[in-house]
């Protein structure tokens, strides 16, 4: 009783520990916010604009963070496997693609992930581990808390895949009308930065986010077909990199916009009429399992209840 009372302490409050993690929300330092303002100094002082976001302290400045903070970080560190790619930088670059977490630096945009990801494990395993402890003994509880632990995980990596997916839908949807509307603005006599700084001004979307981001790396100092070609290689859906870099193409050579941009128009409408009908013809299919499960086997009775009066002679 002794030792399951020890284990179920340890487990409370690594359950409550998780729990502080998942429901806090994460800290929004200022660095971010401040570093679009302070690019075009960088860049007048000779110096290279940092893309990616300058890490900064991840234990923070009290005393608390600072003695408990390598420990925590040493943990999350070991166990980031369990919760998405060892790489920095492939997690890093899913995270973008996701859209979670878009405040933070990329250093912190991790910490933040594979903390709260095992945050969630954890307070899954307490909580199975606790019911296995209460109704089924130490054992139950052992297999319960990892189970719990091993579902959780599961889930924070199709939670990024999810966001993704989401993600791609919701730019495949924003790309036609956005397109259409750049064209028009080069037709008229507009560049192509003219025609991006248009469409950012009149139009919001996470494709608008993007081209947003675009701008402002063009106005703190880099080439805009250096930005074009850095938004084609992060972003997850293909169909936004072959915008980016018709719109680089364009900008670097001086290429018709108009009509290329109303070309990947044509294609991507095409694409998603195509991807409806698929949806459609699945969804119908899916509509025939109710008809075969249920009204199959009552039609099936109605024609056999007959058949053994007829054999036999007797009721059936």
């Amino acid at each position: 009783m002794d030792q399951l009372a020890l284990v179920g302490a340890v487990t409370a409050g690594l359950s409550v520990t998780a729990t502080s993690w998942v429901m806090l929300k994460p800290y929004r330092r200022l660095g971010p916010r401040l570093r679009p303002y302070a690019a075009v100094a960088r860049t007048r002082l000779a110096r290279s604009y940092d893309v990616r976001g300058q890490a900064g302290s991840v234990s923070g400045g009290t005393t608390l963070a600072s003695l408990f903070g390598p420990i925590l970080e040493s943990m999350v560190a070991w166990l980031s496997a369990l919760v998405g790619a060892t790489d920095d930088q492939r997690q890093a670059l899913r995270l973008r693609q996701a859209g979670l977490y878009s405040g933070l630096d990329q250093r912190d945009r991790i910490r933040e992930f594979r903390v709260r990801s095992l945050g969630r494990a954890a307070l899954l395993g307490g909580a199975l581990g606790a019911l296995g402890a209460v109704f089924g003994g130490t054992r139950a509880m052992v297999l319960l808390g990892l189970s719990g632990f091993v579902l959780g995980v599961a889930q924070a990596r199709s939670r990024v895949t999810t966001a993704i997916a989401a993600r791609q839908e919701r730019i495949r949807g924003e790309l036609y009308t956005l397109n259409q509307l750049i064209a028009m603005r080069t037709r008229v006599g507009g560049g192509v930065v003219d025609a991006i700084r248009h469409v950012v001004d009149r139009a919001n979307g996470v494709f608008v986010d993007d081209l947003a981001e675009v701008l402002r790396l063009h106005a703190s100092g880099v080439p805009m077909t250096e930005a074009l070609r850095r938004a084609a290689a992060l972003t997850a859906e293909p169909e936004a990199a072959r915008t980016y870099n018709v719109l680089a193409t364009a900008q670097d050579r001086g290429a018709d916009l108009g009509d290329a941009l109303l070309g990947l128009s044509v294609d991507l409408r095409t694409q998603r009429r195509d991807d409806l009908q698929r949806r459609a013809a699945s969804r119908r299919l899916w509509l025939v399992v109710p008809i075969v499960l249920i009204l199959a086997p009552v039609l099936l009775l109605f024609i056999g209840a007959p058949v053994p009066t007829l054999i036999f002679g007797t009721g059936g």
